[in-house]
């Protein structure tokens, strides 16, 4: 209405300052630049209240695990698409996120989410039920956390595999699978025998990231080394894998297979291989002993035994019986074997290092095998409740392995407590949350007094 009731002089007012500096034109219109800075700050409290729904509630779930978890699980979906940012009992406003995400711009996305993740990981620690009632922790799934490396080339991170120790070293005297030759180290054979399973055996396989810091890692004093890779396919959405050398004093290989939470209650596929204080033994055949101790599990990750852990555990069994160096019973030092454990557990505690070719490596390779069989069995169900309940039961069984596990001090004098805790914490068994662990711990503590 102004501009229409300009006067004639108004008018030459204006022609006369059209080649004056901008800042001088129309200075009886100031009240209206003025009158717009407002609608600038609506525009700039619009955006960041829009850029918090993205960033902060797209990506907390801490309002969700605070009511127990019964919301906490909204959707499991493909990696490909990245969908699995879960907001419970919220699918559509998750859609809704997923699509400014989009219109913000991929780059954008990119260059946040490595802070976003760690300070995710923070909040989900510190709040109850945390990791275990909330599935934000898969998000390694997402297609920004599966390095841009082939198989083939992550596999050969760090030097894999290794030809040599780091330490002085005996090296094995025979071949541990039929048509290789003698590995340089004791269980480098069951980690190439492994990746060339999951190769060959598993749909869409790929790496998945794991910090630098974690993937590999050397002593102070370099005689002692650890590599860590993390793979995920359709059908297991983590496969982690773990080598450490420390030459005769100590070899590991331990790698743990997740099923995805689409095939429900199965039993997560644990193997842990174990030497300790090799040595040449003292006689004519060439042998050598130590202390070696062999684990292979189909773990349970609930108390409640049904009909797929009954099948697991007889198809387990079957394995063992056929090896009498692997039907031992694990002690109650570290773990309580009645959680998290089946009967049929391959089980072997030795002496001498003949029993790793003519027994633990078929006994390795048939586990692998029934594992995948037995997934392959379970008809495939993702709906939201036994989504929730198979997470659930993966992340109970992470919390209580966190404490249980005696890695943690082994890597703790060898690699420091700080690298350690990050290392078991946000690679071993990062679904643990701060409050079943503290759980955990209490009934750790109470069964050690009863026991004393």
């Amino acid at each position: 209405r102004e501009q229409n009731t300009h006067t004639a002089e108004d008018r030459r007012t204006e022609d006369q300052t059209m080649n004056c500096p901008y800042q001088y034109k129309y200075p009886f219109n100031l009240h209206l630049a003025l009158a717009n800075i407002p609608m600038m700050f609506r525009r700039v409290a619009i955006l960041a209240v829009w850029l918090s729904i993205c960033f902060v509630d797209g990506l907390s779930p801490s309002r969700d695990a605070t009511t127990g978890g019964s919301n906490a699980l909204a959707v499991y979906s493909t990696r490909r698409s990245c969908q699995s940012r879960f907001l419970g009992g919220m699918p559509a406003m998750e859609a809704g996120h997923k699509r400014r995400w989009s219109e913000l711009g991929a780059s954008l996305r990119m260059d946040l989410e490595e802070g976003l993740y760690s300070y995710e990981r923070q909040l989900l620690r510190q709040v109850p039920g945390g990791i275990g009632a909330s599935a934000a922790a898969f998000r390694y799934n997402c297609a920004e956390n599966e390095i841009s490396l082939t198989t083939a080339e992550a596999e050969a991170r760090h030097g894999m595999p290794w030809k040599r120790s780091i330490s002085s070293y005996t090296p094995p005297s025979v071949p541990h699978f039929s048509g290789t030759s003698v590995s340089p180290l004791l269980f480098m054979p069951f980690w190439t025998e492994q990746i060339e399973f999951l190769k060959n055996r598993l749909t869409n396989l790929r790496p998945v990231k794991v910090d630098e810091d974690i993937s590999y890692k050397e002593n102070s004093a370099g005689d002692a080394r650890i590599v860590n890779h993390c793979y995920s396919s359709d059908e297991y959405h983590k496969i982690r894998l773990t080598y450490y050398d420390a030459g005769d004093k100590c070899q590991v290989f331990n790698s743990l297979w997740y099923p995805h939470p689409r095939y429900g209650n199965l039993p997560v596929l644990g193997i842990d291989l174990l030497a300790f204080s090799r040595r040449p033994a003292n006689d004519s055949n060439g042998d050598v002993s130590g202390k070696y101790l062999s684990v292979i599990d189909f773990q349970p990750i609930h108390k409640e035994t049904d009909d797929i852990v009954r099948f697991s555990n007889a198809l387990l069994g079957s394995i063992r019986a056929d090896y009498e160096s692997l039907q031992g019973t694990m002690s109650d030092r570290f773990y309580d074997h009645s959680r998290h454990f089946s009967p049929s557990m391959v089980y072997g505690r030795c002496e001498s290092e003949a029993f790793v070719a003519t027994e633990l490596a078929p006994a390795f390779k048939r586990s692998m095998e029934a594992h995948l069989n037995l997934l392959k069995t379970v008809p495939p169900d993702d709906s939201e409740s036994s989504l929730r309940q198979s997470l659930e039961g993966q992340a109970a069984y992470d919390s209580y392995s966190s404490v249980r596990d005696p890695a943690k001090a082994l890597f703790s004098k060898m690699f420091g407590e700080e690298w350690a805790d990050k290392y078991v914490f946000d690679f071993l068994f990062e679904l643990s949350d701060e409050e079943s662990v503290r759980k955990e711990e209490a009934i750790m503590k109470s069964q050690r007094r009863r026991d004393h």
